[in-house]
């Protein structure tokens, strides 16, 4: 399987929940009173994020990207002699 790259290089804001997720007695659905989780906020650099957070008065941290790693692999290679199923 391959993972994309597309819409890696953004910074996302995200709210932390305020309220609990409750279900539904009739239908099961499960929903929340806290209108904030359903917003997302993109920006093109971590540096515009901050800001934007420091100016609205948000506490907030920052978790960086993990440092990616790629293992070349071949097609070829599950069907080598001596390889392990």
């Amino acid at each position: 399987m391959q993972s994309g790259r597309a819409r890696t290089r953004r910074w996302l804001l995200e709210f932390d929940p305020t309220a609990p997720k409750v279900i539904d007695p009739l239908m099961g659905w499960v929903g929340s009173r806290d209108v904030r989780g359903q917003i997302r906020l993109t920006f093109d650099s971590k540096d515009a994020a901050i800001a934007y957070a420091t100016r609205q008065g948000f506490e907030f941290h920052v978790d960086e990207p993990c440092e990616r790693l790629v293992r070349p692999k071949s097609y070829a290679e599950n069907f080598r002699p001596g390889q392990p199923f």
